[in-house]
C-alpha cells in the first residue's frame, strides 16, 4: 500500500507545486530590467496582464531598481515587491512629450474638489474597478518624479538630498511656459476649482490611486516621497492597510469615500500634510459616507521627510516649505458624505498637528470613538472637532451634524500655547453629545490677560485649521455652539504661568465637569461660562460643586 500511495501523494505534491509557480509572474520574465535606467512599467504592465487572463496570481517584482510611469493593476492580482525592489517614479522630460497618464476628464466634479482629488489615472500605480487586488512588500515605492501638486509651474518639488545642495546646483524643473501659460487660462469653478494645482498631462502627483475597488490588501510595503499623495484611495470598499512605512512630501494615507477599511500597524511621516486621513469629498459625483474604519496602533509624525526612514528623526532644519508641520490623523477636510462608525485606537502622534475631526461640507460626523492616543510637541491643538458651513458641494449643500463622538485616555505632552481643545460649533447647529474622559495634557502656556479678552470670530465658511482661529482665549480648552459636553477624569496643566482662564465655554449647553483638574493662576478664572444653559460641577479640586439649570450669562468660577 505504501508504494501505491507514494506516486500519488508525489502526483498530487507535483501538481500543487506547479499551479503554486503558475500562479506566480516574476516581471523579469517579460522583459523588466530593474536597472534604474530603463522605463520598466511596460514589462510590469505585460506580467500584470498575464496574471489576470491566467485568472489571477501574484507579479514578483525582484531585488533591483524599476524605473516606472505609470502602472496599471487588474483585478484578482497582488503585486509583490521582494526585498531590495524598488519601484521609482520617472521624471517626465522637460517638454512633456511622454510621462504619465493623463488625467481622467471629470468637468463637474472639478469644480468641488482641487485636482489631486478629483483625479486617479495620473498615477504611478493605478487600479479602478477592480476587486481581490494586493500591493505587498517588504519593497519600496520612491516617488521621485512625482509632483506634489503645487505650484503648478513645478514639475515636482527637491528631493531632500537635492535641497541640502547649494541652489547654483539645484535640478532645472520648470515646465514648459506652454503648459504654464495652458494652466494660467483655467477659469475656475465658484469654489476656485479647478485652479492653480491643476497639472498639464504626463506629470503624475501620486504614488498610488485606487477608485471603485473592492478586497484590497496592502500590506509591508515602504512609500518614500510619494507626491500629493502616499495613497489615494476614493470609494474603496473592504481594504486592509497593514503595517506599512511612509515617509513623504504630502498626504499619507488618504481613503476617501470609502467602507470596511482597517488601517493597523502603519507609520506615517508627512510633515507638510496630513499623515492618515480619512475624507468623504464629491470627488465620485455623489454624497458616499466614509464608515466602519478602524486606525489602531499606528505612528503620524512630521519629522524632516526622509528621516524617519533613515532614523535620524531630524526636526525642523528642513524649511523649506515653511518648517510648519502637519503629521496628524484627520476626518476631513473634504466632508461632503460624512464620517460613521469611526473608532481610532492606541496611536502615537509626535511633532505634529493633533487629532482634528471636521464636518464643514455637509458631512454627517457620528458614532465616533477614540482611545489610547499619545502626544508629544503638538503644533496646535491637541483635540480639534469643528462643524462648519463651507458647504463646498453642489447648490444645496445643507450643514452637517458632529455628534456622538466619545475620546477616552489621551496623554499629550509640550502642546502648543496658542490653542488647547478647540470644540467649535455653528451658531444655527451645535456640536452634540461629546465624551472627553481621562485626557491628561501639559500646555506650554504662557498666554496673557489681553488674549483672554479677545473676541474670536465664528469664521463659519473658513478652512477648518485651529490657527485660523488665532491664539484663543482660554489655554485648556475652549467649546462654542455646544450640547451635552461632559469632561470626566480631566487635567490641564501649563509649564508657563497663563493670564488666560483653563476652560472657557461660550454659547452651551448641559455641561458636566467631574474630577477636572484645571490650575489658574491668582486673579484668572479656572472656568469662563458666557451664555451657558445647564451645568454641573462635582469632585473638581478648587471648585465647588455646582448644579445650575437657569441661563447664565457671564460668569467665573
Amino acid at each position: 500500500m505504501n508504494l501505491l500511495r507514494f506516486p500519488i501523494g508525489l502526483a498530487l505534491l507535483l501538481s500543487v507545486n506547479a499551479t503554486l509557480a503558475a500562479a506566480t509572474f516574476d516581471v523579469k520574465s517579460f522583459g523588466a530590467a530593474g536597472d534604474g535606467r530603463t522605463l520598466d512599467a511596460p514589462a510590469i504592465d505585460k506580467a500584470i496582464a498575464a496574471a489576470a487572463v491566467a485568472g489571477g496570481g501574484t507579479v514578483e517584482i525582484p531585488a533591483g531598481n524599476y524605473l516606472c510611469f505609470t502602472i496599471h493593476l487588474r483585478s484578482h492580482v497582488t503585486l509583490h515587491l521582494d526585498a531590495g525592489a524598488t519601484i521609482i517614479a520617472a521624471e517626465p522630460p522637460a517638454d512633456l512629450s511622454r510621462g504619465y497618464d493623463d488625467p481622467e476628464p471629470n468637468p463637474v466634479i472639478d469644480q468641488y474638489e482641487d485636482f489631486g482629488h478629483s483625479h486617479w489615472h495620473n498615477s504611478l500605480i493605478v487600479g479602478e474597478n477592480l476587486e481581490d487586488i494586493g500591493i505587498t512588500g517588504p519593497g519600496r515605492i520612491y516617488g521621485r518624479g512625482l509632483s506634489r501638486g503645487y505650484p503648478a509651474d513645478i514639475r515636482r518639488d527637491l528631493l531632500p538630498e537635492e535641497r541640502k545642495l547649494p541652489r547654483n546646483q539645484w535640478p532645472n524643473l520648470a515646465l514648459p511656459q506652454a503648459a504654464i501659460e495652458a494652466t494660467a487660462a483655467i477659469k475656475s469653478g465658484p469654489f476656485g476649482y479647478p485652479g492653480k494645482d491643476t497639472l498639464p498631462a504626463h506629470v503624475g502627483n501620486k504614488a498610488i490611486a485606487l477608485k471603485r475597488c473592492r478586497n484590497v490588501i496592502f500590506r509591508d510595503f515602504t512609500i518614500y516621497h510619494g507626491g500629493h499623495f502616499g495613497i489615494l484611495a476614493t470609494g474603496v470598499d473592504n481594504w486592509t492597510c497593514d503595517n506599512l512605512k511612509i515617509d513623504t512630501n504630502r498626504d499619507g494615507i488618504d481613503f476617501d469615500c470609502c467602507q470596511n477599511v482597517r488601517v493597523a500597524n502603519c507609520t506615517v511621516n508627512s510633515p507638510n500634510d496630513d499623515g492618515i486621513c480619512p475624507k468623504s469629498s464629491y470627488a465620485l459625483g455623489e454624497v458616499r459616507m466614509t464608515e466602519n474604519v478602524t486606525i489602531t496602533n499606528c505612528q503620524v509624525s512630521g519629522y524632516d521627510e526622509g528621516t524617519l526612514l533613515d532614523g535620524t528623526r531630524q526636526r525642523g532644519t528642513d524649511q523649506a516649505f515653511g518648517g510648519a508641520r502637519t503629521g496628524r490623523i484627520k476626518c476631513g477636510t473634504e466632508s461632503n458624505g460624512g464620517f460613521r462608525n469611526i473608532t481610532i485606537s492606541n496611536c502615537v502622534f509626535e511633532y505634529c498637528r493633533g487629532l482634528a475631526l471636521e464636518s464643514v461640507d455637509g458631512a454627517q460626523m457620528e458614532d465616533i470613538v477614540v482611545s489610547n492616543l499619545t502626544m508629544r510637541d503638538i503644533q496646535n491643538a491637541p483635540i480639534f472637532i469643528r462643524l462648519g458651513a463651507r458647504r463646498r458641494g453642489p447648490a444645496g449643500t445643507k450643514v452637517g451634524t458632529a455628534r456622538r463622538i466619545k475620546i477616552d485616555n489621551v496623554v499629550a505632552h509640550n502642546v502648543s500655547a496658542q490653542a488647547g481643545i478647540l470644540i467649535v460649533g455653528l451658531k444655527t447647529a451645535a456640536i452634540e453629545d461629546i465624551a472627553l474622559s481621562h485626557i491628561f495634557i501639559d500646555y506650554v502656556g504662557g498666554g496673557t490677560a489681553a488674549q483672554a479678552d479677545r473676541v474670536v470670530p465664528e469664521m463659519d465658511a473658513e478652512y477648518p485649521e485651529p490657527d485660523r482661529f488665532g491664539t484663543l482665549p482660554a489655554w485648556g480648552l475652549w467649546a462654542r455652539h455646544v450640547a451635552n459636553l461632559e469632561l470626566s477624569h480631566v487635567e490641564f496643566r501649563s509649564a508657563k504661568p497663563e493670564g488666560r482662564p483653563a476652560v472657557l465655554f461660550e454659547d452651551a449647553a448641559d455641561i458636566t465637569l467631574d474630577h477636572a483638574k484645571l490650575p489658574h493662576a491668582n486673579g484668572t478664572a479656572a472656568v469662563m461660562l458666557k451664555d451657558v444653559r445647564g451645568l454641573a460641577v462635582e469632585n473638581c479640586p478648587g471648585l465647588p460643586n455646582v448644579v445650575r439649570t437657569a441661563a447664565i450669562s457671564d460668569e467665573r468660577l
